[in-house]
């Protein structure tokens, strides 16, 4: 009885230990995992969005009677347009990703 009692405690030591090890290294690697798709998406979408727009909606020029640039004006409403379909396209395609694969390399836990 106390034989099995000692490999059981090995055992689960031992469990713990790898685990201990691991978890880190698998956190870091999912936080850059999340932050390469959420960049990746955000150029994606953010391209998609401007492809509908032009700068000249975005701004007004008002020039003098010779020719000199007075006030540039920003004209909100189609700033704030492509603000909201930019977030909302992010969030949509990231909800259709769903679940991503990661890999721990074997060299990971040797530290190299």
């Amino acid at each position: 009885m106390a034989k099995i009692f000692i490999i059981i405690v090995i055992a689960f030591s031992t469990v713990k230990i790898v685990l201990d090890a691991i978890l880190p290294i698998f956190d870091t690697l999912c936080k850059d995992k999340a932050k390469s798709i959420a960049t990746t998406i955000s150029n994606e979408q953010a391209t998609v969005v401007m492809r509908e727009h032009s700068y000249d909606e975005l701004f007004t020029i008002e020039k003098d009677n010779d020719g000199n640039i007075t006030m540039i004006k920003s004209n909100v409403f189609p700033i704030n347009e492509i603000i909201s379909d930019v977030a909302v396209k992010i969030q949509n395609e990231i909800d259709e990703r769903g679940r991503e694969d990661i890999e721990i390399a074997l060299r990971e836990f040797y530290w190299i």
